[in-house]
């Protein structure tokens, strides 16, 4: 069986009894990054082999669908949160299907719904487009293609980028469009910017230095902190 087990994106607390059960009980956890995963496995005393699982790798793909198929239990982690939402994984989980191996998926901490819940901003429909190119000209595509919509966009961005994603959001949406944007979210410095695009640009161009991940949230109706 192949379960995909969600860690903690911040606090080790929102670890939950099903995905500690699911790691103990693992013959193999694959990981993005071993080094990251053994803090966990340390913390909370699971010795279980760590494996770096690596999308783009034929050969550890090949792997681990020998090791299922020769009947192991593996569970697949990414650094944080829920594995192939904007993460690794997708790939050994269609490869799993395609076998008919047994996948399981547990609930659990995500940057997206955990930033939308508390942003204020319309969440009955919404778009993630995850991470963007890193090609500015790509990435204002993107978000000019998305804009029309009238649904609330959700983006991650890297403390590197996040100042340029602001600019160009500003130069696609009108500066009164609702924004939300949080920081290091569930971690002891998180933070939040919200208001109109024009306010949270401001807000986040003021910083020096940027530091932590960010979840970036738009919606292109005007006003919606505002009205009665």
């Amino acid at each position: 069986m192949l379960a995909i087990v969600p860690t903690p994106i911040g606090n080790l607390g929102d670890m939950g009894p099903r995905a500690l059960e699911a790691l103990k009980k693992a013959s193999i956890i694959y990981c993005e990054d071993t080094r990251r995963t053994r803090i966990l496995t340390s913390y909370f005393g699971i010795s279980v082999l760590l494996k770096r699982y690596d999308e783009h790798n034929p050969k550890v793909l090949r792997q681990m669908l020998d090791e299922l198929k020769s009947g192991k239990n593996i569970a697949l982690v990414s650094d944080g949160g829920l594995p192939a939402i904007s993460d690794p994984g997708h790939k050994i989980v269609a490869l799993a299907r395609r076998e008919k191996i047994e996948v399981l998926a547990l609930p659990g901490p995500s940057a997206v719904v955990t930033a939308l819940a508390a942003s204020g901003l319309p969440a009955d429909s919404f778009i993630f487009l995850g991470f963007l190119p890193r090609a500015s000209g790509k990435r204002k595509r993107i978000l000019e293609t998305f804009s029309t919509l009238q649904r609330t966009i959700v983006i991650y961005e890297s403390p590197f980028r996040v100042k340029n994603l602001m600019k160009e959001l500003a130069e696609v949406f009108i500066s009164r469009a609702q924004c939300a944007a949080a920081r290091e979210i569930s971690k002891i410095h998180e933070e939040w910017f919200y208001g109109t695009l024009e306010e949270v640009k401001r807000n986040i161009d003021a910083k020096d230095p940027v530091l932590g991940e960010f979840v970036v949230m738009i919606h292109p109706k005007g006003d919606l902190f505002h009205e009665p």
